[in-house]
């Protein structure tokens, strides 16, 4: 008999792994064993058996018997011996193919987890770069609301300077609390200021409401990527497992698809959404960081702009101011100089009177002497008529000098007026230069930095 594969007794040919389920196993046709036929015993008057044998003899098997019977035994064992060769053939072979059947299927299953870790690990690192941008960008968001509370701050400073500007100039006394530019650009600063302030406000919640949802998508990135690094640890220590492990055992529950259990799309989807949510916010908090980087030079631009045209404005006002008060000082001066003049002039005019009153003494005395001429001397002559004449001449001189006098007075009276006009007028201006220039325009040299209302400072 020729040894089976395998045998002790011959070489084991190599192993080839299976490609393919191998053919149904046949058994092969035997022989059938004989009939055994029973052989019958003598019993006629040639037996040599009687009385005293019968019993002996129906007891034993005849060599032919005996014979058939030891070959039955042998095709008994020999067909034993080949069904058990054929069994142990089938066995061996199907002992190898199920080997390389479990090998194969722990290699796949090898490989499927190793595939598992690479697209594990590659959403990890997605997710992982995702917190780290969103991260990256609060920050950066955060610092760009700082510069708007910092701004929002800064604008403090110009309004009270615009406010405190237009109430220390309702201090202004009339004629001078007058509606001018200054003040319409103090009007439209303390304006410009509000308005930014409402910007800022408004700008400073949607920057809050930004960082609050980064923060929060944030969160949910990072609570993927935890369940991601747990997974991972899991299917790396998963993919590690041998046969020879010390760690394994059986656990029949195990095998089963759980109810809630996520599909691969499924799966990827969940992360996939994940970052591109956290990607599309961190795309709005760029943008809101690039309007607020806008929103805070326009700001600081328009302020500064609006502060200087209101420190032109000023500076032409006490310009005009100096001028007028200038001129009003120069007529000051003539006032003054003509005050004295009229002085003089009616002192003059007053001795002028009284110089009339000798010439008047003695022509009225002449004409009353004469009156006491005798009978006919008492006649119109010539020098009645001429100091008659005299004393009318002169009574109309005093009249005119009193007149003129009266005239003096009056001007001397108006001239006081207007020096107390020019004076008074001298110091309102001196009080609206003072209110401009010292209190107003002292004040705003404390205006922020164009650096302070952008929020750097």
């Amino acid at each position: 008999m020729e040894h089976p594969e395998g045998s002790p007794s011959g070489p084991a040919p190599a192993r080839v792994p299976l490609t393919k389920e191998p053919a149904p196993q046949t058994v092969p046709a035997t022989q059938l064993p004989m009939k055994v036929y029973e052989a019958a015993l003598k019993t006629g008057p040639d037996s040599s058996s009687g009385l005293a044998t019968a019993g002996f003899r129906t007891a034993k098997y005849l060599p032919p018997e005996w014979h058939q019977s030891n070959y039955n035994l042998y095709h008994k064992a020999f067909a034993s011996c080949e069904e058990s060769e054929r069994n142990r053939d089938e066995a061996k072979e199907l002992s190898e193919r199920t080997e390389a059947a479990t090998q194969r299927a722990q290699k796949d299953s090898t490989a499927a987890l190793g595939q598992r870790l690479q697209d594990i690990h590659f959403w990890k690192t997605e997710l992982q770069k995702a917190i780290e941008e969103l991260d990256a960008e609060t920050n950066l968001l955060a610092a760009q609301k700082l510069r708007l509370e910092r701004a929002l701050d800064a604008t403090e400073v110009p309004y009270a300077i615009a406010t405190d500007n237009l109430q220390c100039r309702e201090r202004r006394q009339p004629p001078d609390l007058v509606c001018d530019e200054v003040e319409r650009e103090l009007l439209k600063e303390a304006e410009l200021i509000r308005n930014i302030q409402e910007l800022l406000k408004r700008t400073l919640m949607q920057a809050s409401n930004q960082m609050r949802l980064n923060r929060d998508h944030k969160e949910i990135c990072e609570m993927d990527w935890s369940d991601k690094v747990e997974t991972y640890n899991i299917d790396d220590k998963c993919g590690r497992y041998k046969n020879q492990s010390t760690n394994i055992q059986f656990h029949p529950s195990s095998v089963k698809f759980e109810e809630s259990a996520s599909t691969p799309e499924t799966w990827a989807k969940f992360s996939h959404d994940n970052i591109y949510r956290a990607e599309r916010e961190r795309l709005a908090s760029v943008n809101l960081r690039t309007l607020i980087d806008n929103i805070l030079h326009d700001v600081s631009e328009d302020l500064r702009m609006q502060c200087a045209a209101v420190n032109e404005a000023f500076a032409k006002r006490c310009l005009e101011l100096d001028d007028t008060k200038h001129k009003l000082e120069h007529h000051m001066k003539e006032t003054l100089r003509e005050i004295g003049d009229q002085e003089a002039n009616i002192v003059a005019l007053k001795q002028a009177i009284r110089d009339k009153e000798g010439p008047m003494r003695v022509a009225q005395t002449r004409l009353y002497d004469r009156s006491f001429r005798p009978n006919v001397e008492l006649c119109r002559d010539a020098a009645q008529f001429r100091l008659i004449s005299e004393v009318e001449e002169i009574t109309e001189s005093v009249e005119s000098l009193k007149k003129k006098l009266r005239e003096a007075e009056q001007s001397l009276r108006n001239l006081e007026d207007t020096r107390m006009n020019l004076e008074k007028e001298i110091a309102v201006k001196t009080n609206s230069i003072f209110i401009d220039r010292q209190k107003c325009m002292a004040h705003r040299t404390r205006y922020p930095t164009v650096l302070k209302l952008a929020g750097y400072r």
